[in-house]
């Protein structure tokens, strides 16, 4: 301590100073924020007195003695103990930088940048550690202009953060309408056919992952397919080829069954006919049997709407034995309509129809269905979304409907 005496006039003109803590007439406190500049600074190769003039510092009323022993004091402390030396509330400082820093090492290469940088920006709002941003980075392995970056930048973050949840709630009611979930894709086709809204697809999913935002994904059917064809039974070449999309409606048909678990371990069964140009479901049957009759039933139920049907229209289905059947092919040459069969075991020959299962079974959870009647009601609810209300990319993002009136239109 220095032998030298403050005035009352020297004290209040001391006291007006910011890094000045407290003053009396034998000794003067300094704030630990000057200090850790001090020593920053010094240590860099400045003198002494030019640091405390620089801080507004009156060296003749501080004398030259009482500087000299406050940069020899502060130096040792701080390589002793870093900065938390330089503290005046050391044990508390110290426990409480200890565990910051026990936190920043367990933590770190857990962080994203971002959560360093609001951590650095909470703890540095600790009059204590006000000054020890670089500290900090340093420890966080995050640069010190970097964070200052993120802190000039907090007004537009939250502005965008705020536009995000707007567009979060658009994209959710796109998400959920009509009671389905679904992708980026069909969500960007919601919006512009229903709400008249554009989004970008790399938008739409940037929300989605940002908010969790889930489409159910399609699961690998865990059933066999159906029993092989018997002998009696006739298989018919593949007069198809993949030639799925012939922008003709009503002249390539797809079919297939499907089963569908409900209740308690019991087995609902869905077979469709679908338009290969257009994708719209043209007529289904649902039975909790899968013999002979649930084909059948679906022609005949086709056959209603004949109207739609082209003249050269054809059925296209799998070998399975509902197929092949004498009965069924003879309704087929009854009604009119040619036949088509996938090569044996060749699930991409009826692609479009597997394809539509798939997202039927992401759209209605059967298992979650305890009747019969009340999994008919809501397969019902779906073909009429389906066919009206889905949009779908490959389409023109139009709807199976809006698409097959399309084509006639410019036929």
């Amino acid at each position: 301590m220095s032998k030298k005496l403050f005035s009352n006039a020297e004290i209040q003109k001391l006291q007006q100073n910011p890094n000045v803590r407290n003053v009396s007439p034998r000794a003067i406190t300094y704030a630990d924020a000057f200090k850790r500049i001090f020593v920053e600074r010094y240590l860099a190769g400045e003198l002494p007195r030019a640091i405390f003039e620089a801080h507004h510092f009156d060296v003749a009323i501080l004398g030259m003695n009482r500087v000299e022993q406050c940069a020899s004091r502060w130096k040792n402390a701080y390589e002793k103990d870093s900065v938390v030396g330089l503290m005046d509330n050391r044990k508390g400082a110290q426990k409480k930088l200890e565990k910051i820093e026990g936190r920043c090492f367990t933590r770190k290469n857990k962080l994203t940048t971002d959560m360093k940088f609001q951590w650095i920006q909470t703890l540095v709002s600790d009059e204590n550690f006000t000054r020890y941003v670089s500290y900090f980075c340093g420890l966080l392995e995050v640069s010190r202009s970097g964070y200052y970056r993120h802190v000039q930048c907090q007004t537009n973050r939250t502005q965008r953060e705020k536009q995000d949840e707007a567009s979060r709630d658009i994209i959710l009611k796109a998400f959920h309408r009509r009671g389905f979930k679904k992708g980026a894709r069909s969500i960007k086709m919601v919006l512009e056919n229903e709400f008249g809204i554009i989004y970008s697809r790399k938008k739409i999913r940037r929300i989605m992952r940002k908010y969790d935002i889930v489409c159910p994904h399609r699961k690998p059917n865990p059933y066999k397919r159906i029993a092989k064809a018997t002998q009696e039974h006739r298989v018919i070449s593949n007069k198809l080829k993949r030639q799925f999309k012939q922008a003709i409606p009503g002249k390539v048909l797809l079919t297939d069954i499907t089963y569908l678990p409900y209740g308690e371990r019991q087995m609902a069964y869905l077979s469709t006919i679908k338009d290969g140009s257009t994708n719209e479901i043209l007529a289904y049957h649902i039975s909790d049997r899968i013999t002979l009759d649930i084909a059948i039933q679906t022609i005949k139920k086709l056959k209603k709407r004949k109207h739609h049907l082209h003249k050269e229209a054809f059925i296209h289905s799998d070998q399975g034995s509902h197929y092949t059947s004498p009965i069924y092919q003879k309704l087929l040459k009854k009604y009119h309509l040619g036949q088509s069969m996938s090569r044996r075991g060749n699930c991409w020959d009826n692609a479009p129809q597997e394809s539509f299962f798939g997202h039927f079974k992401d759209d209605i959870d059967s298992r979650s269905f305890d009747t019969l009647a009340s999994l008919k009601s809501k397969i019902d609810y779906y073909m009429i979304y389906y066919n009206n209300y889905r949009y779908q990319w490959n389409l023109k993002k139009m709807a199976p409907v809006q698409y097959r009136n399309h084509l006639l239109a410019s036929a």
